[in-house]
């Protein structure tokens, strides 16, 4: 009789140990997933910001560009009010 409950109480704390080696193995996979998925987003995060930087260098070259052709061809854009006071028909 002593046996029997000697084992049922080994089983029942066996069965406890198993339980928790469950649960300890499930919250290391998890956190190992999560960590996962935060360096992927950081990563993510990172080209996003690396994209927008160089978008804002292009923006910012192609804006000069424009004012440099502005001014280059708007040169004579001053003038053009005193053609049509000289034009006789």
């Amino acid at each position: 009789m002593l046996k029997a409950i000697n084992t049922k109480i080994l089983l029942a704390i066996l069965a406890a140990l198993t339980a928790i080696g469950g649960a300890l193995t499930y919250q290391r996979h998890e956190a190992a997933k999560a960590a996962a998925a935060a360096a992927k987003a950081a990563a993510i995060l990172q080209q996003q910001q690396k994209e927008a930087e160089d978008q804002r260098q292009r923006d910012e070259a192609f804006r000069q560009r424009v004012e440099a052709n502005k001014t280059k061809h708007n040169s004579a854009a001053a003038h053009e009010g005193k053609t049509w006071q000289k034009y006789i028909p």
